[in-house]
């Protein structure tokens, strides 16, 4: 018998607006709400702005985590979601980054990560 040991969903937004994805504030405030949204538990947050552009940062979550790296000058944003629980809603929380980074295109990859044998 084999058991799934988490879920990885890689997301790619191109064509976001650079004043949201430069601003660190903006994009911690927007990965904690999808995150609650998500029905994830809130560890901890950091994120860090990178001069002259381009923010980095990961919500902790009981699950796992959500991750994000953004090329404003590139209107382009690297997104994981990583969980090791079905309980996390990882649609609502890619619905809600996409209302708030409004990208013109979205590229979604799932992983099945740690698949072992019990």
């Amino acid at each position: 018998m084999e058991k799934i040991l988490g879920n990885h969903t890689i997301v790619e937004f191109y064509g976001c607006l650079p004043s949201i994805i430069s601003d660190s504030k903006k994009v911690e405030e927007a990965f904690l709400e999808a995150a609650r949204l998500s029905h994830a538990r809130i560890i901890d947050s950091n994120f860090h702005y990178f001069k002259p552009y381009g923010v980095s940062g990961v919500v902790i979550i009981a699950e796992s985590h959500f991750s994000v790296h953004t090329w404003p000058e590139y209107n382009y944003a690297a997104i994981d979601f990583f969980s090791c629980s079905d309980v996390i809603d990882v649609d609502s929380a890619l619905n809600y980054l996409k209302s708030v980074f409004l990208p013109q295109d979205v590229k979604i990859t799932h992983l099945v990560r740690g698949i072992v044998k019990t």
